[in-house]
């Protein structure tokens, strides 16, 4: 059996946790864009709009009909607002939206 050079088993690792970390960070950013738009909109409104994914700070979100992605347009700068401060640092510049 040969051995594995100790740093190359760090390196691997490493980027393991990395990836790990990243899926959490993920996780609860659309865990908290989910928590935002119930704040904001009536229950049965919010259930209408799924948060996705988020990549290159842009939060991409699946809309049932074109009403809720309207009213997430109209209030884009306050859920990336209340988005950025419950995550403690701004993560989230823009929101797309799929209707």
């Amino acid at each position: 059996m040969p051995f594995t050079p100790l740093g190359d088993t760090l390196h691997d690792n490493s980027e393991k946790d990395a990836a790990g970390k990243k899926q959490l960070e993920e996780a609860e950013i659309i865990e908290i864009a989910q928590s935002v738009f119930e704040e904001m909109f009536e229950k049965e409104m919010a259930l209408q709009a799924k948060p996705l994914f988020l990549k290159n700070r842009t939060l991409t979100v699946s809309c049932s009909s074109s009403a809720i992605a309207g009213e997430i347009r109209l209030n884009q700068a306050e859920i990336v607002e209340k988005m950025n401060e419950k995550l403690g640092k701004n993560e989230v510049d823009r929101i797309r939206y799929l209707a």
